[in-house]
């Protein structure tokens, strides 16, 4: 069994939240929907690796999970593949089993719909409140605003932004548009996300993404700081 210990301070928050949108998820569907969710979780739970964001099984292997026949796994398999869910890293070679990444920011953008079921701290640290209706103010209370840096237009967030977007829309949507740019000091970058759930995810899931794009751009970019508000 792989480890499934994930990285960082928030990691055991990261993998219930995302574990809690998928069963609230199937139980929002049909009993297609619900078998299916309940395989990818039996994956996650049973052998995915955390540390390294891959998933090495065989399909005999995840046959003997599911009990079922391995012409069902490569049926099942092919339809999370096709819902963006997962992805083939490493295809099977001699004495090797295929290797696969989980696509966890895609499915937090798919099961959107039934966070604010899962409490109003779920939905505030994924994000969901952005964009929604302002409560009615009280006048007894002086509100205090937050400052949040500008970022130019021309400025070099904003090409990353634009490169990452033409590579992972999706990434992009959910994730990488919560993101403003912080100071910078030196080879270093610091991006402020608007949780600390956000910036733990990004971190852990898209951290060398970020870095990557952030090169593309100014390629004396060396790091990237990720903080929560």
């Amino acid at each position: 069994m792989l480890p499934t210990r994930a990285a960082g301070r928030n990691a055991s928050a990261l993998k219930y939240d995302i574990l809690s949108a998928l069963g609230a998820h199937a139980l929002d569907g049909d009993k297609h929907r619900q078998k299916m969710v309940l395989r990818i979780m039996v994956l996650v739970t049973t052998r995915y690796n955390w540390q390294s964001a891959e998933l090495s099984i065989g399909r005999a292997e995840i046959a003997r999970l599911w009990s079922v026949d391995e012409r069902t796994v490569k049926r099942e398999m092919a339809k999370l593949r096709a819902s963006g869910w997962m992805r083939v890293k490493r295809a099977p070679a001699k004495g090797r089993v295929t290797v696969y990444e989980i696509d966890f920011d895609q499915i937090l953008s798919d099961t959107r719909a039934v966070w604010a079921r899962l409490g109003p701290d779920f939905s505030e640290r994924l994000g969901a409140g952005q964009g929604a209706p302002e409560p009615a103010a009280d006048p007894t209370v002086v509100p205090f605003k937050r400052v949040v840096p500008a970022v130019p237009e021309a400025g070099v967030w904003h090409q990353v932004l634009g490169l990452l977007q033409e590579r992972d829309a999706a990434s992009a949507r959910v994730w990488f548009a919560q993101l403003v740019e912080g100071e910078r000091a030196g080879a270093s970058v610091c991006l402020v996300a608007p949780s600390r759930f956000v910036a733990e995810y990004v971190r852990t899931h898209l951290g060398g993404q970020l870095l990557n794009a952030y090169r593309r751009v100014d390629p004396s970019v060396q790091a990237v700081k990720i903080v929560g508000a």
